[in-house]
């Protein structure tokens, strides 16, 4: 054991003032130590004497001072008659390296003597000393270990010893400072031989040596990476695998018996089993038999070997193997829920998976769920090799079996009891944790139910539309939180959903979106203007697809400006995608661009651009709408108007002027007509027919109203008219007409038999006269030139153009006017 005493190395360095002679230079001053290395932290103690012939001190007092580094220390002169021996103590030396001068006060100060002091630390033991023989050529024996954990600070040089005892051969190897390792090589050692080895270290302030080992060459190679040359199946020994290996090409000549350990991996898997398999004492000539292992499953096998306690080779690489198939055994869990297909049909989706205890025993297994425990093609109601399968059952089934195939046989039957779907809600609240990106920690809330008996957890991948990538979890009634593992993709939507179960069904489930991992979404939605008000805008954008969200979008924020106005900023529904910006000003204009977030991060969109308008559609569409309905209020006021005044207005914008040639006139003939055609046999008949005839008294009153045919006053021509009118020639006439015009009056001044001359005015009739026929008719009516009243006097016409007309042939005014013919007639039948 080295003493844990500590030693300092002081070096004393003279350099000095002197005094000069011709020969050589001598030091003023000399500074002793009592040692030259001392521990570090230990006390120092250093003497300065000056000598008498010192020029700086010949002839004055001689004061002393003591300077460590840069550091003044106290000093104490020592009791002399010259007073030029000083003495310092350093209570503890802290420093590995360090100067300590001796110093005469003068102006300047001046140095006379010195020495720098060193310090530190003894070796410690070397640990941990190791061996190991390289058996690849060249065969070498090499050493290593650690130096300790304490710094020396000192110069330590280690030594290998090596010794071996058969042969009684000893060996030192010196190594260089610092170097921790040495190679012996292969004429210095055996490799059947044991030989003790150990390592000393030495510096200033001691040595220490390693504890020795006694090892075995041989027993302390590494072997190189064997190889696994054949994996086979035992011939009627389910799970077992037959191992051939060898060493490498370098050590196939040792034929020694060797350790060796096997290590497993199903080709599904990605872990190797937890402990190796230990195979001791075994050559390698003979195989390694491995069971105990799955029926009907392919293995990854590695393999390592060492010799006694040597230090195991590395792994070699993987060979593959596969067990021998047998029939499927142990249960599957499974769950089934109701769904709609396309034609809106309710099948059953029967979803499973293997328990703990199924094992497949093979490859290529199928899964089949038939009506019958037994297996047959009657009551199969689907086959497949996925984990989920639709069907409909019949109506009064209750049960349905599952069952695993592969090509060794068949798996006893799981029974699976046919689930309704039940309209009770008792989830609630239900959240999704992540824990990494194999792991979601899922809870909820459920209400107290008697007939409750648990819980389904059901995840997948939205991204993901086959129904193979869906997982499942079952619970029990008083679980309302599960730890649901798989690999999770980071950034990727997952849908899970928590179904209630209870004993007559499956009750409606709450779902929610979940991500292991998010960030910001991968795009922004382009910003559209959807509409502009006076001083409104409305902003409307498209949902982001759900492979680009990276996570739950937790809002949309629209920043909007104009080039001289602060930053304003609208939070938008997440549901309604749409934005109204308000209270805009129709001078500036306006930039905005969207940022959407989610929990990992944000994404700023592209911005738009925009300027409001002076009058928008809306107002635009107002006023329009209130000059429509302004304008059509008034024509029909004026239709109204026009309907309650038809008359007036007809007699004013279309003057009813009467045609003779179309008038009803002609359909009427008197008796007196008649008669007249007695008293003139002689003549060609002509029939005259009268329409509405209205007589007038002016200023002389008849004076026998039995003798007078027309009876009537001038306030009751109308009806004496209509009298008149009711003539045999026209028996579809049925009295006045209404709609009438007037058309002519014919006045008496006297008797009818009186030769006073008659006074005809306008009668009525439905026919007025067309502009087109007026040509037909006589533009100024004449009166008969009787009893001295003058030819030209005209008393009715409409027509502002009436001239008289002088010395106008009877005959003609007879064939124009029938009318006047007739009454002519009459007239004369009375006379």
């Amino acid at each position: 054991m080295l003493s844990t005493s500590v030693s300092v190395i002081v070096v004393l360095v003279a350099f000095v003032n002197g005094a000069r002679n011709e020969d050589d230079i001598q030091p003023c001053a000399k500074v002793q130590t009592s040692r030259s290395v001392v521990p570090l932290g230990s006390p120092v103690t250093a003497t300065c004497v000056i000598r008498d012939d010192c020029p700086l001190v010949v002839g004055r007092a001689v004061h002393i001072a003591w300077r460590l580094g840069d550091r003044f220390l106290p000093s104490s002169p020592v009791a002399n008659e010259s007073g030029r021996v000083s003495e310092v103590v350093i209570p503890s030396f802290n420093r590995t390296r360090e100067f300590l001068t001796c110093c005469v006060q003068a102006s300047p100060l001046q140095v006379v003597g010195g020495v720098e002091i060193r310090a530190g630390y003894p070796p410690e033991a070397p640990q941990n000393l190791s061996c190991q023989t390289n058996l690849t050529t060249p065969n070498t024996l090499t050493c290593r270990w650690d130096p300790g954990q304490q710094e020396t600070h000192l110069r330590t040089k280690y030594s290998l010893h090596t010794k071996i005892w058969d042969s009684k051969e000893n060996h030192t190897y010196e190594l260089q400072p610092g170097v921790h390792r040495y190679t012996i090589p292969r004429p210095d050692f055996g490799f059947f031989l044991d030989m003790e080895i150990y390592v000393k270290a030495v510096n200033e302030l001691g040595e220490a040596t390693s504890a020795p080992i006694v090892l075995e060459p041989v027993g302390a190679a590494k072997f190189d990476p064997p190889t696994i040359r054949k994996i086979e199946t035992v011939p009627k020994r389910y799970g077992c695998l037959k191992l051939s290996w060898s060493l490498s090409q370098h050590q196939a000549w040792m034929h020694f018996h060797l350790n060796l350990e096997v290590r497993l991996m199903t080709a599904d898997s990605s872990q190797w089993n937890e402990q190796p398999i230990l195979v001791n004492r075994v050559k390698t000539t003979r195989s390694v038999d491995q069971c105990r292992l799955l029926h009907g499953t392919q293995y990854l096998v590695q393999i390592r070997v060492r010799y006694q306690q040597s230090p195991w080779s590395e792994w070699s690489s993987s060979q593959s193997g596969v067990t021998l198939d047998s029939a499927p055994t142990g249960p599957l869990d499974s769950w089934m829920r109701v769904s709609g297909d396309h034609m809106n049909k309710q099948l059953n989706i029967l979803f499973w998976k293997p328990s703990k205890q199924f094992r497949a025993n093979g490859k290529n297994v199928s899964y089949i769920v038939s009506l019958k425990k037994l297996p047959g093609e009657n009551g199969k109601l689907c086959s497949t090799m996925e984990n989920y399968c639709f069907f409909q059952p019949p109506v009064r089934a209750k049960k349905v079996y599952l069952s695993a195939v592969n090509a060794a046989g068949r798996s006893f039957p799981t029974e699976v009891r046919i689930t309704l779907p039940r309209a009770r809600a008792v989830i609630s609240d239900v959240t999704v944790i992540p824990q990494g990106d194999r792991s979601m920690l899922v809870q909820w809330r459920s209400l107290l139910s008697s007939s409750l008996t648990g819980f389904v957890v059901e995840w997948r991948p939205l991204l993901q539309t086959d129904l193979s990538f869906t997982q499942f979890e079952l619970t029990g009634r008083n679980q309302t939180l599960l730890v649901i593992t798989g690999s999770f993709e980071p950034y990727k939507p997952y849908g899970i959903s928590v179904y209630p179960r209870f004993k007559d069904g499956i009750g409606l489930p709450q779902t929610v979106n979940a991500y292991s991992r998010q960030k910001a979404p991968s795009m922004v939605p382009k910003i559209k203007i959807e509409k502009i008000w006076q001083s409104q805008v409305e902003l409307t954008w498209d949902e982001i697809p759900l492979d680009q969200r990276n996570g739950i979008i937790q809002n949309y924020k629209v920043y909007y400006c104009d080039r001289k106005g602060p930053i304003n900023v609208v939070n938008a529904d997440l549901e309604a995608r749409r934005v109204t910006l308000r209270d805009l000003n129709n001078v500036f204009l306006y930039e905005a661009f969207m940022m959407v977030s989610t929990f990992g991060g944000s994404r700023n969109g592209s911005t738009i651009e925009f300027q409001m308008k002076s009058f928008d559609a809306v107002a635009v569409v107002a006023i329009v709408t209130v000059s429509l309905v302004g304008l059509l209020l008034m024509v029909i006021f004026i239709v109204m108007t026009c309907f309650s005044n038809n008359k007036r207005l007809k007699r004013r914008f279309w003057p009813a002027v009467p045609d003779p040639a179309n008038s009803s006139i002609k359909r009427w003939t008197s008796e007196s007509t008649q008669d007249s055609h007695l008293a003139f046999d002689n003549e060609e008949p002509n029939p005259m027919y009268l329409s509405h005839l209205s007589f007038l008294d002016l200023h002389v009153k008849l004076t026998k109203e039995d003798d007078d045919p027309w009876s009537s006053s001038a306030e009751d021509t109308s009806d004496l008219g209509e009298s008149i009118c009711g003539s045999p020639f026209t028996p579809d006439y049925s009295g006045s007409n209404s709609d009438s015009v007037p058309y002519a009056t014919v006045v008496f001044s006297g008797p009818c038999n009186s030769p006073t001359p008659h006074v005809y005015l306008r009668s009525e009739s439905t026919q007025p006269l067309l502009e087109t026929e007026e040509s037909f008719s006589p533009k100024c009516y004449h009166n008969m030139a009787t009893n001295g009243m003058p030819s030209e006097q005209c008393f009715f016409g409409p027509s502002h153009d009436c001239v008289p007309v002088k010395g106008a042939d009877p005959a003609i005014v007879w064939d124009d006017f029938p009318f006047l013919r007739a009454l002519s007639l009459n007239d004369n039948q009375n006379g």
